[in-house]
C-alpha cells in the first residue's frame, strides 16, 4: 500500500471516521479528569493529556498488527469488531454506565488518568484502526497523530451532529461493520479457499455490513424500551 494509492486514502479515510465516531467517550474521560485543576492549567493538561494517551495508543495498535499476523487472530479481531459494530448501533444492556473516573488536583496526575482511562476503554478504537490499516504502521502513525486534535477539539462537535442526526451513527457502524469484514476475508487459513472466489469475499463483506446495520436499524424500529443510539464502553474507574 503506497502512499499515492487509492487504497492508502481510502484507508487513512476510514481509521479517520473510525477516530470521529469512537472519540466522544475519550473526550468526556479527558473533559472529566481536568475537571478540577485550576483554570490556567486545564487546557494543557488536556492537551498533553490526548498526546500522551494517542501515544500510548499507538504503541497498542502496533502491537496488535503484529498480534494480528498470527494465524487465527485476524477472524478473532474481525469477530470481535462486528460485536463492537453491532453494539455501537444496537445498543446493550448495560447502556447508560458512564465511566466513573475520579477528577484529578494536579497536572501530573490529571495526565496519569486520562493516559491509563484511554487505554483501559481504547480497545475498540485500537482493533478497528490496526483492522482498517491492514499491516501498514504508516498508516497508524498518521491516523492516530490526525486523532489529537479530534480527541481535543472534535469529538464535542462530533457528539453533538450525532445528536441533531442519530442516523449518521450508520454510517460509522457501516465502517466498523465495513473493517471486520475485510479483516474476516484477510484471515490467512482463508486464503486458499477464498484466492480462486473473490465473488465469495465480497458477498461475505456485503453480508456482514447487512447484516450489522440492518439488523440494529430493525431492533431499534421493534416496540418496546429505547435502545440508546451509541454504546458505552465498558465502566472504567482510574484513581489517580
Amino acid at each position: 500500500m503506497v502512499f499515492n494509492s487509492p487504497e492508502f486514502w481510502s484507508a487513512l479515510a476510514a481509521i479517520i471516521a473510525i477516530d470521529l465516531v469512537l472519540a466522544g467517550d475519550n473526550a468526556i474521560v479527558i473533559a472529566l479528569a481536568a475537571r478540577n485543576l485550576p483554570k490556567a492549567m486545564q487546557t494543557k493538561a488536556v492537551m498533553w493529556g490526548a498526546v500522551g494517551a494517542v501515544l500510548v495508543r499507538t504503541t497498542l495498535t502496533i502491537a496488535v498488527l503484529w498480534l494480528l499476523k498470527i494465524p487465527g487472530l485476524m477472524a478473532a479481531g474481525g469477530l470481535m469488531l462486528v460485536w463492537i459494530a453491532w453494539k455501537l448501533l444496537a445498543g446493550s444492556d448495560d447502556a447508560g454506565a458512564d465511566a466513573k473516573v475520579t477528577p484529578a488536583t494536579t497536572f501530573w496526575a490529571a495526565i496519569r488518568t486520562i493516559v491509563v482511562a484511554d487505554a483501559v476503554m481504547g480497545l475498540d478504537n485500537v482493533l478497528a484502526v490496526a483492522g482498517a490499516a491492514n499491516g501498514n504502521i504508516g498508516l497508524v502513525v498518521a491516523g492516530l497523530v490526525i486523532s489529537i486534535p479530534i480527541v481535543v477539539w472534535g469529538s464535542t462537535l462530533v457528539l453533538r451532529l450525532l445528536e441533531r442526526y442519530p442516523n449518521l451513527l450508520y454510517v460509522g457502524g457501516a465502517i466498523l461493520a465495513w473493517t471486520a469484514a475485510k479483516m474476516l476475508v484477510s484471515e490467512p487459513l482463508f486464503n486458499d479457499a477464498l484466492a480462486d472466489r473473490p465473488g465469495v469475499a465480497t458477498a461475505a463483506i456485503a453480508v456482514i455490513v447487512g447484516g450489522v446495520v440492518g439488523g440494529a436499524w430493525l431492533r431499534k424500529r421493534r416496540p418496546g424500551p429505547e435502545h440508546p443510539s451509541s454504546t458505552p464502553k465498558a465502566e472504567t474507574e482510574v484513581t489517580s
